[in-house]
């Protein structure tokens, strides 16, 4: 069984930093495979579809992305989980979208907000393996709300008015 984490809250400094590359000594760890397994159980056991090491107190560019139907989002696509080490969004589409949002670490509000549609993202697995992927729709929104999120932004932030 794995270990459910604290989750950060909106206010707290961790949300603000800009996190760190996982560097090349660091994949295939005992750690990162545990810091992942955590991660996963912390976001199953909140209800939610993506979350980003900083916010559980790990300042590492380490996300996960898991669509699914769940009680927070009833329409989002069913996709396997996604463990993404340093991911970078390499494009987006032109194209965008306006669509609700919540946040594990901002609990008491959602939000519409503008993303792109579809993007270009190329990250690590925990093994250190290159994939370089497309995302549409709901799991490009995730994959972009997490990004955001290893560079200290919540998407507070960028709310329409």
């Amino acid at each position: 069984m794995s270990v459910v984490l604290a989750v950060a809250q909106r206010g707290e400094d961790i949300l603000t930093l800009k996190a760190a590359t996982v560097g090349d000594g660091e994949f295939n760890s005992e750690w990162l495979m545990q810091l992942a397994s955590a991660m996963h159980a912390t976001m199953l056991e909140r209800n939610g579809v993506g979350i980003a090491a900083p916010q559980v107190y790990i300042s590492k560019r380490i996300i996960i992305v898991a669509s699914r139907p769940n009680i927070r989002y009833p329409d989002a696509p069913e996709m396997d989980a996604v463990v993404m080490v340093n991911p970078e969004i390499l494009a987006f589409s032109q194209a965008t979208c306006l669509g609700e949002e919540g946040c594990l670490s901002v609990p008491d509000q959602r939000g519409v907000v503008e993303r792109a549609q579809a993007i270009k993202v190329r990250y690590y697995t925990l093994q250190g393996e290159v994939v370089e992927t497309t995302y549409e729709g709901f799991p490009a929104r995730i994959v972009q709300h997490e990004v955001d999120h290893l560079d200290g932004v919540l998407f507070v932030e960028r709310m329409s008015a």
